[in-house]
């Protein structure tokens, strides 16, 4: 992209006197959450557009994508043009007005993305599952579902959970006996809510929490827990990259999505468009999961992708026998409340 000045009088006959300067190449500045994901991002689409447009990424990286936006919104100083973020968080921007409604005019067809991917204020990037994971040499008869982490008898030590009330709660749940197509009509009950937190309760001193995505796989390197929460993503890139003795028990996983926003008041609104009509190709959409084991969201991506990564998604038949997927509206709905208690529950 070049930058045109409009040069009069002097400055015009100055400008005639110096050699032509090098255009200026306009920058897309987009914050994600960092570490394997942001550099799948990176080599999938990142640089590919970036080489087609001409243009510069700016990268950030950012675990309160919505504090920051919001803080930029109210100040009127907004720098970023895309941000990442989860389905819930989407939710709650869009009601508070700091995330751009999208005009999916300027994207593709709604209809060509997977159920609950394309929102009003986000569009969806992949399909990632939040799994169970451990280390072979620590375990070397490891659990094969996610429920193992209440499991204390069978399976003793530290286990590494997520900071956030999302899937904990739901788990605990799922725990303590309620099939999975009742675990949000239980939750959204206050005796429910009680229930999740009671057992909780019952593995509360023998959690390590994390809160960035490159943390699981770092805890089980250490050995400072037995078993861990995980983006299954964070942990498929070391055991194929870096030959980590780690491995993924897929029962009772919870699918989300990953999704991309704009930010209300984006400086590049009109590029920061061009970029999600890219990557909603289905060609393109499914490149990602060549750098990091996570499911396009273009319904028509999956051909594209080969066929030694589709076995390792998230959504791959194998890994979907007993599968809970996130319920967006739920913690659209719940999540400031929940939220809430859950941060009283850690404070006690």
């Amino acid at each position: 992209m070049k930058t045109s000045f409009r040069l009069t009088g002097l400055a015009a006959l100055a400008a005639g006197l110096l050699a032509t300067a090098p255009a200026v190449a306009q920058e897309l500045t987009i914050v994600s959450a960092g570490g394997a994901w942001q550099a799948a991002q990176r080599d999938a689409w990142y640089k590919p557009f970036a080489e087609k447009m001409g243009i510069k990424f700016n990268e950030q990286e950012n675990s309160s994508t919505l504090a920051l936006v919001q803080a930029m919104v109210q100040a009127k100083n907004v720098t970023l043009d895309l941000v990442t973020v989860e389905t819930a968080t989407v939710l709650r921007g869009c009601d508070s007005g700091i995330l751009q409604r999208l005009d999916y005019k300027k994207i593709t067809d709604r209809s060509k993305f997977l159920p609950g991917s394309a929102l009003d204020c986000g569009m969806g990037l992949d399909v990632y599952g939040d799994v169970l994971a451990y280390d072979t040499t620590v375990l070397a008869n490891g659990p094969t579902s996610l429920l193992a982490l209440f499991d204390t008898k069978t399976w003793p030590g530290k286990r590494g959970m997520r900071k956030v009330p999302q899937g904990n709660l739901e788990w605990a749940l799922m725990a303590d006996g309620v099939p999975i197509d009742q675990v949000y009509k239980v939750l959204a009950t206050p005796q429910g809510v009680d229930r999740a937190f009671a057992k909780l309760d019952t593995i509360k001193n023998d959690i390590v929490w994390w809160q960035a995505g490159a943390q699981p796989p770092q805890f089980l390197a250490s050995k400072e827990v037995v078993m861990t929460t995980a983006y299954n993503g964070r942990i498929q890139n070391p055991i194929d990259q870096e030959k980590k003795p780690f491995k993924i028990a897929w029962e009772n996983q919870i699918i989300e999505y990953d999704m991309i926003a704009i930010p209300k008041d984006a400086p590049h609104l009109d590029l920061a468009y061009k970029y999600l009509a890219y990557i909603a190709q289905p060609e393109i959409n499914g490149k990602l999961g060549s750098f990091i084991p996570y499911g396009p969201v273009v319904k028509d991506a999956a051909k594209f992708v080969p066929p030694e990564t589709l076995a390792k998604l998230p959504t791959a038949p194998e890994h979907m026998k007993s599968v809970l997927v996130a319920d967006v509206e739920f913690w659209g709905d719940h999540g400031e409340d929940l939220t809430k208690r859950f941060n009283a529950w850690l404070a006690k």
